[in-house]
Parts: C-alpha cells; sequence; structure tokens
C-alpha cells in the first residue's frame, strides 16, 4: 500500500526492485485506484475525482504504455523521480506520478501540508487498494514542511526532478543542485483564457449555450479558478451585440452555479472586489460589476490589458477583439489553454499556426480545460518519464 507520511529513515536509499515500462504490477494498481476513484459516493462528493478515475481505466493506461513504445529505440525508466505538485490542485500530484510510476520509475511525491478535501480522499483510496508489496518499496508519498535539508537531500537522489508551482516555488527548488546527469521538468506560472465566437453563440441553440456555460463553469469553479488552465479572461470575437451576449452568458453561469452549489466566502469575494477595483484605477477595466457574489464582471479596455495575476475564484474580466488572429500578439510563453466555444476548426487551426509555438499550448472545448492529458504544457509526459537505448546489430 501507498501511505502518507511524514519522512521518517532515508528514502533516498536504493531499492534493489527493478520495474518496467508498463509494468503489470503497476498497471494492476493504476486499474484499482481508478475503480475506487469511480465509485458514485465519492464521484459525486468529488467530482474532479470522477475525470482522474477515468483517466486511470485499463484502457487509458494501455494508451499511455503505447505511447512510449518506439520502433527506433529500447524504452526504459528514467530512473528516480522526485515531485513537487502544488497544493492548490488536489488531483495534479496524481496525474504526474502514475505516467511516471507507468513509466516504470522509483517516485517519491512530495505532498503539501494544506492539501485536503480531495487529496485526503485519494489517499484513503491509494491506501484501501490491495497492492503488490513492490509498489510500497518503489512509490512513495511523504508530507514534510519547510525542510531544505531533506529537499536537498532528494533532488541529489533524483534522475529528474518534477517542479510543480509559481515561479518563485520553480526557482527556490532550484537552489538545490541535482546531480549532473540529472535535470528538471518544471511546470511555473502559467495563464489561461476562454474565447466565444459571438457569431458562433447567436448560431447555437439554447441547449448548446447551456452546455458550453456548464462546461466553463467546471473549467473556472472546480479549482477556485486558481489551476493553471482555468479560464480567466473572456474573449468575445466577432461583431455583433456584444452586450446581449454576455448577459445572456452571466445569467447561464449564475444559474450553473446555483445549481451546482459553488459558493466563494466572504473573505474572496472582498478580495475579489480590491483587485477588481485594482484593475479600474489603473485604466486596464472601464466597468466593474457584481451581479452575485460568487460572480465578478469586468470590461477591459483592450486585449492588450488582460490581467495574468490570479484575481479570485469566479473573476471574469470581458474584452472584444474581431478575431482570434488579433490576439496573437499579446499572447505570450507564460499563456497555457485556451478554451473556445462556437468557432470552426479553420478559425482554431489558423490561430494555432499563426501563434507558431511562441504562447499557447492547449486548444480545447469548453469543460476540457482541466482534463489532463500525456502532453502537457507542451511537454510529452511519457517521453519525459523514459530514456532510450539505440541498438545497432
Amino acid at each position: 500500500m501507498i501511505f502518507r507520511f511524514g519522512v521518517a529513515g532515508d528514502l533516498t536509499a536504493p531499492s534493489e526492485d527493478r520495474l518496467t515500462v508498463g509494468d503489470p504490477r503497476i498497471v494492476d494498481f493504476l486499474a484499482k485506484l481508478a475503480r475506487k476513484l469511480l465509485t458514485p459516493a465519492l464521484a459525486r462528493r468529488h467530482p474532479e475525482l470522477g475525470s482522474l478515475g477515468y483517466f486511470l481505466r485499463p484502457a487509458e493506461l494501455r494508451r499511455a504504455v503505447a505511447r512510449m513504445q518506439r520502433d527506433d529505440a529500447l524504452v526504459f525508466p528514467r530512473g528516480t523521480v522526485f515531485h513537487l505538485p502544488p497544493a492548490n490542485v488536489d488531483t495534479i500530484f496524481v496525474y504526474s506520478w502514475a505516467l511516471s510510476a507507468l513509466a516504470g520509475n522509483h517516485n517519491v511525491v512530495r505532498i503539501s501540508t494544506r492539501a485536503a478535501g480531495a487529496a485526503e480522499a485519494i489517499f484513503d483510496a491509494l491506501n484501501a487498494v490491495d497492492a503488490d508489496p513492490v509498489i510500497a518499496r518503489t512509490q512513495r508519498m511523504v508530507t514534510y514542511g519547510r525542510d531544505d535539508a531533506i529537499t536537498a537531500a532528494l533532488s541529489r537522489w533524483a534522475d529528474l526532478r518534477v517542479i510543480w508551482g509559481g515561479d518563485a516555488a520553480v526557482d527556490a527548488i532550484r537552489r538545490h543542485p541535482l546531480r549532473p546527469s540529472a535535470r528538471d521538468l518544471t511546470f511555473p506560472d502559467r495563464t489561461s483564457w476562454a474565447v466565444l465566437s459571438v457569431p458562433g453563440w447567436r448560431a447555437a441553440d439554447p441547449a448548446a449555450r447551456r452546455a458550453a456555460v456548464t462546461g466553463f463553469a467546471n473549467d473556472a469553479y472546480w479549482f477556485d479558478q486558481a489551476a493553471c488552465s482555468s479560464p480567466r479572461t473572456v474573449f468575445l470575437i466577432g461583431d455583433g451585440d456584444l452586450d446581449a451576449v454576455r448577459r445572456e452568458f452571466l445569467d447561464l453561469l449564475l444559474d450553473v452555479v446555483d445549481q451546482r452549489g459553488w459558493t466563494v466566502d466572504a473573505a474572496m469575494a472582498v478580495e475579489k472586489r480590491v483587485h477588481a477595483y485594482g484593475l479600474a484605477a489603473t485604466g486596464a477595466a472601464t466597468a466593474v460589476s457584481f451581479p452575485d457574489n460568487r460572480i465578478t464582471a469586468l470590461t477591459l479596455t483592450g486585449s492588450d490589458q488582460v490581467p495574468r495575476r490570479w484575481i479570485g475564484a469566479g473573476a471574469f474580466p470581458f474584452a472584444h477583439a474581431g478575431s482570434l488572429l488579433d490576439l496573437v500578439p499579446a499572447m505570450t510563453r507564460q499563456d497555457q489553454t485556451v478554451s473556445h466555444f462556437g468557432f470552426t476548426p479553420a478559425e482554431l487551426g489558423e490561430f494555432a499556426t499563426a501563434l507558431g509555438g511562441r504562447g499557447v499550448d492547449r486548444i480545447v472545448p469548453f469543460g476540457s480545460a482541466l482534463t489532463f492529458g500525456a502532453i502537457w504544457d507542451g511537454y510529452d509526459l511519457p517521453a519525459e518519464f523514459t530514456r532510450l537505448t539505440t541498438l545497432q546489430t
């Protein structure tokens, strides 16, 4: 079994166990974990665990292993991997760790002392799985406070260090050196957007509009809009009655939030107001409205004024652009996900081509912004977690 525990003993002592890419013992463990996470009662209590359980289903695991295979080289585990996931997204550590374990690596995952909610449910599920003893010997999840000595020791142990978090967190961890043959895989501060086609919205029937807003709400509210892929600014693209589209969008959003029972605490609501008025004071926003404690809507002066810092749960600046191509100059390397509604495949393809890899790693429909994939932040994770040996005869 995998336990969550304080660091004790020498975690960096090498294990004699050898795992392979797609090791059946790992596949079996992850598949059993998926079944635990997909139980209806747990999925109702923590909807994000349903997505995680789906990701760990046997069919998805087989696809992930297939992605690791090569015709031109032998594929092996990278070795030992040290993961430092963020505290604000309860499930991300499982995605990172599961792919690394599936690649046959020995893993240590540092869990924040602030982890709660869905994370605790995941630990309960992990401990409830009947697993081969090799899992406990090669896969460890640990909790410890700010302790540079432990982080430094685990960093020297690792062949790969996976760092999730803000830029400051990445810089702080990088102060602890790796051995010369090791390297970092970093996921620093990222910002994500939503784009809504005004003509596409007007052409959609009421059911399609509601479904789009429901997907958008899931993207925004599941992690208090703090996940790197959660949409922040909403770009209204194209010409037409922008005010009418925005009003209908916000009315539907409020209805969905009511149905889901999502709330925003008073302190967060005050913080949102402070940030919103700050944008108005600097001239970035021309109007601010508070239709509900859970929704703050702002009107930006232009696409060049989009805020890249987190404003708060349920804060949605709106900006207008004539076409997707008009957004290209405003996109930077910090931008991760663009979620969309109402565009043709040709429009989205033209947008991606114009970006040319200079910004935006994912372009996905409303409702898919938080769906984790094997390719994340532009990295092919199955490839990152393995190493290749070429053989010529």
